[in-house]
């Protein structure tokens, strides 16, 4: 196992009608924006709990952050933060509601004249406003990481950064908000954290058996709860297990002593940029492509993976990898997720030319071993056409 230092200082408040507990989370005399995504929780009763246990405290909203934190919106709400001296900020949405506002926490105290070059410059921000969460969405992990992703439709991009002054302060999750979500926001949840898993976990064995198992554990409780989650989102205890499973996937516990690949959602980014699709599903369209592309490089892995999530026992480990990829995209088909991007766009001749031609302008290297090149990731997504 490799060394490793491990922090998280995000307070989770986890449990039913935990949202009146904003009223002790954040100081009295903060002023406080409000940020949200689309409306859905002034439909489902969220933004009335939220107000109420801040009934006292001087807020500020702030609407309309989309699906893909848009660069340009986060820019409005970068200048009210600015224009009404905001000094705490609270996030009410999924995971990119989440992301915008932890952007916004590092854009409201950066010292340069373009806070997206924050994005280009991979910076890691060690100054931010305080935030909190109310998680809306299980998805992402974002309400207990430092992690955030942009969107600019400007420039066609999805960029990434972190740091440690993105954590949360705290993150309130309450199951029983996935009673309202959408069908297919419930599977892009699922298929998402699940991918989160996969990222870390499959690269090759580093010796990391515990990391191994919290990693199986996770993908294990998803694969048996999702059925009921996308069918009866009521019921509590598949959402509590759902909820907790997406924010232990990518709350950096499972990663830490072991390598991570990433590979998956750097090419996944660019066809959310390119063409609007949801992030989970870009996941879906380049799992299983990658997996068999870089087949022998993860073979040990991929059967381990087999073995213990899907009960698969006989036959050769090649056997047992090979059947690892099939479970999984056919698990991706079961969520009601195509994993083609032909499912997706007509226009998909080219996507794999120009996704390179980006990583090479930025000199990326993709992979566990950093050995993926552009034109790995070229033909990785030319197989997933």
């Amino acid at each position: 196992m490799n060394n490793f230092e491990y922090k998280n200082p995000t307070k989770i408040i986890f449990g039913k009608n935990t949202i009146e507990k904003l009223t002790t989370e954040i100081p009295a005399d903060a002023k406080v924006l409000l940020l949200y995504g689309g409306g859905s929780i002034k439909k489902n009763g969220i933004y009335d709990q939220v107000k109420t246990a801040l009934a006292k405290v001087d807020i500020t909203e702030f609407g309309g952050i989309p699906a893909n934190p848009e660069y340009s919106i986060l820019m409005d709400a970068l200048k009210v933060i600015k224009d009404e001296k905001i000094t705490y900020l609270l996030a009410v949405g999924g995971g990119s509601v989440i992301d915008g506002t932890k952007f916004l926490s590092a854009a409201a105290l950066y010292d340069g004249a373009e806070p997206w070059d924050m994005l280009k410059n991979k910076e890691r921000p060690s100054k931010g406003l305080p935030f909190g969460t109310v998680l809306t969405l299980p998805a992402t992990g974002s309400e207990m990481n430092s992690g955030l992703v942009v969107s600019r439709k400007e420039t066609k991009e999805k960029l990434s950064m972190g740091g440690p002054a993105l954590f949360p302060t705290f993150s309130i999750l309450d199951p029983q908000v996935i009673t309202s979500i959408p069908q297919r926001q419930l599977a892009n949840g699922i298929t998402d954290a699940f991918t989160h898993v996969l990222e870390q976990y499959m690269t090759y064995p580093a010796g990391g058996l515990l990391q191994d198992r919290f990693a199986e554990s996770i993908l294990q409780t998803l694969v048996e709860v999702a059925p009921t989650v996308v069918k009866d989102p009521t019921n509590y205890e598949a959402a509590s297990n759902f909820m907790w499973s997406c924010t232990m996937a990518l709350n950096g516990l499972i990663q830490q002593g072991v390598p991570g690949d990433w590979a998956i959602h750097m090419m996944g980014h660019e066809l959310t940029a390119l063409f609007g699709i949801d992030h989970a599903r870009t996941l879906a369209v380049v799992t299983p492509s990658h997996y068999k592309y870089n087949f022998e490089a993860k073979k040990e892995k991929l059967a381990q993976y087999a073995e213990r999530v899907w009960n698969v026992t006989e036959g050769s480990t090649d056997d047992k990898a090979y059947a690892a990829i099939e479970k999984t995209e056919a698990f991706f088909h079961q969520l009601g997720i195509d994993t083609k991007l032909s499912d997706y766009t007509k226009d998909y001749e080219g996507t794999a030319e120009e996704i390179a031609k980006r990583f090479t302008e930025r000199g990326w290297k993709l992979g566990e071993h950093q050995s993926l090149m552009p034109e790995d990731a070229e033909k990785i997504v030319k197989m997933a056409y």
